[in-house]
């Protein structure tokens, strides 16, 4: 009515100023994303879980691993804010993919491989082979993640790997179907016309909400798939934090050529990992189980020799790294005897070698840990987003000190820390009970031996004041702390009474700690293991001529940790690690030439620092 009033021309501009007055009122309505001090916050209008927008689908990938002559669909599930439906709001998306989300094989007696047997030969009983029954419920697929992140303005989306739950294909634990799947889903979000609403259908389904940019991130197995994806160099990827990432199957259950097990699962190979995940459909595991488990993998997998091949090197992402673009937040426990942390570090140094955006953080803690939400935020918001935050600037490195909770950690330039130096430390006579570990060379040192008895513990080998089974050097006494950052390594000339034997070490802090409150951490600083057959190469062992020495060379598992003063550095040599090794008859025995042995030691302030410490 107002408009009446007026001339005619200015009726019509003052109604073009009412139109667009409301119009901006209703712009200014709209939910969008909010950002403060580079990390996206939560926000209102998205956190309303009750419409939040929930479905199912599945994207077709490039391969066919279940035999039936059709391309292998992937299961997938989503997680939005309403708003990308209503107001055709285009958000992130943050990507997990799992062999776990639809159920796992139990652990019955059997399941594992037996370990009670010599080094060097078959395993005497063949492993059963359990099922998996599947679990779940449409379109659900996992509700991790979502409550922290799609209230943030991102989407999130889950889908199950290779031959578990409703996806199609079979597990292979590594194979390349592993990494081209989640390739195949990051596609499907950057616009590719491979998503359909049913497994078998022809009915297309966009990503019409999605902007295109994916970040991925997820522990263990759920850390590992990241990383796979990212060898593939797939452009909708452009971060992944993974979590205690598997990057080398050989590296999970091998070392230096030695059958090793991850820490609490003695037995488990690659094969029982394959079936503790095959959830997938029930009338396409048969040819799974035959062509994957029953051929590739006990083909390839060589529980005899340990050493490396082929089979193992496909199932190592530190031979993708090439066109690796994501950029990269790596986050793992120093004291992870499960995944350990060599897996991190060795993809880390890759991928910052390359000049892509890479930082680490570890902590003192075992298996899983992630970064603190804060770090986690601003990666994703600073890739996902674009926002000019300023990570790529800030220190590479974020070490959880001894003491403090993971949401504290120290920034370091790099890791290992760039003022650590290798210090090279001798050997010194007395093994059996307390040997010495000096800076400074002896002459003319004899040799020492032990007997070889898995019945001991490698915690009670490290506490007993003497025993034959181990050889024991120790440090002078602390009189100041010592910050070890990096990789020990020892040189070992030794020779063993049998053609084949385990050889392990550990690097412990003396005296051993017990009682309320003490960690793995304050006693174990870190350990190694290797097969002194593989004394010239991890990819071809040699039987030992018994009484022949030979030198032996190889990394502990990395590691950050401050000693404090008081303490005593020790080097543990013994044979089979009853927590991690096979388990053979004792009485092997080890014969170690001290003139020919030595412990590198990556110190913070180098030779001085050390010589301070200890003099």
């Amino acid at each position: 009515m107002i408009n009446t009033l007026l001339p005619k021309s200015k009726a019509v501009i003052f109604s073009l100023t009412l139109f667009i007055t409301s119009f901006s009122a209703t712009a200014q309505e709209k939910a969008v994303p909010v950002f403060k001090d580079g990390e996206a916050q939560i926000v209102a209008a998205f956190e309303t879980p009750e419409k939040w927008i929930r479905h199912d689908l599945w994207v077709e990938t490039t391969f066919d691993t279940d035999g039936d002559g059709k391309l292998d669909r992937m299961h997938v599930s989503v997680t939005r804010p309403f708003q990308t439906e209503t107001e055709g709001l285009k958000l992130p998306v943050i990507y997990e993919t799992s062999p776990y989300y639809a159920g796992t094989a139990g652990t019955a007696l059997g399941t594992f491989w037996d370990v009670k047997h010599e080094v060097g030969v078959k395993p005497p009983v063949a492993r059963i082979h359990p099922t998996v029954k599947r679990t779940g419920t449409r379109p659900i697929i996992s509700n991790s993640l979502i409550r922290e992140w799609v209230r943030r303005g991102f989407i999130i989306v889950h889908s199950s790997s290779p031959g578990t739950g409703l996806s199609q294909g079979s597990p292979t634990v590594g194979g390349i179907n592993e990494s081209l799947a989640p390739k195949a889903v990051i596609e499907w979000l950057s616009g590719k016309d491979n998503g359909y609403t049913t497994p078998d259908g022809n009915e297309k389904v966009k990503a019409f909400w999605s902007t295109g940019s994916v970040g991925m991130t997820g522990t263990s197995y759920n850390g590992t798939l990241p990383v796979a994806a990212a060898t593939t160099g797939v452009e909708g990827l452009k971060a992944i934090i993974p979590v205690a990432p598997n990057t080398s199957y050989y590296n999970y259950y091998r070392s230096n050529g030695l059958i090793r097990n991850p820490g609490g699962y003695l037995g488990e190979d690659v094969d029982v990992l394959y079936d503790y995940i095959h959830s997938g459909a029930e009338d396409k595991r048969a040819y799974s189980d035959k062509t994957v488990r029953d051929g590739e993998m006990a083909k390839g997998m060589d529980r005899v020799t340990g050493d490396y091949n082929s089979f193992w090197a496909g199932r190592d992402y530190l031979n993708a790294v090439k066109p690796w673009k994501a950029a990269l937040l790596m986050s793992h426990g120093f004291n992870d005897w499960n995944v350990m942390p060599e897996h991190s570090y060795r993809i880390y140094k890759a991928v910052e070698g390359k000049g892509i955006p890479a930082k680490i953080y570890y902590h003192q803690g075992g298996h899983g840990g992630p970064p603190p939400l804060q770090m986690m935020n601003r990666w994703f918001t600073r890739y996902l987003f674009g926002i000019e935050n300023g990570v790529e600037k800030e220190p590479k490195a974020y070490i959880v000190r001894e003491k403090e909770p993971n949401t504290n950690p120290t920034a370091y330039a790099d890791y290992p820390n760039p003022a650590a130096a290798d210090v090279k430390l001798y050997l010194g006579a007395g093994g059996p009970s307390h040997g010495t570990l000096l800076t400074s060379k002896l002459a003319n040192q004899s040799s020492e031996k032990l007997s070889d008895d898995v019945s001991f513990s490698g915690s009670d080998l490290a506490k007993a004041e003497k025993s034959e089974h181990r050889l024991l050097y120790v440090s002078p006494v602390l009189k100041e702390a010592i910050h070890l950052s990096g990789l020990a390594q020892i040189s070992v000339k030794l020779a063993s009474s049998k053609p084949a034997a385990n050889f392990s070490v550990w690097l412990v802090a003396l005296p051993w700690s017990e009682g309320t409150g003490v960690k793995l951490m304050d006693n174990v600083i870190t350990r190694g293991w290797a097969d002194p057959q593989n004394y010239k190469s991890i990819t071809k062992g040699t039987p030992l001529t018994p009484g022949k020495f030979y030198d032996l060379k190889f990394n502990l598992q990395p590691d950050d940790q401050i000693i404090p003063a008081g303490k005593q550095i020790a080097l543990m040599i013994f044979s089979s690690d009853k927590e991690f090794t096979l388990w053979p008859k004792a009485g092997t025995e080890i014969t170690i030439d001290l003139n020919g042995t030595t412990l590198t030691l990556p110190v913070v302030g180098g030779a001085s620092a050390l010589e301070k410490a200890i003099k």
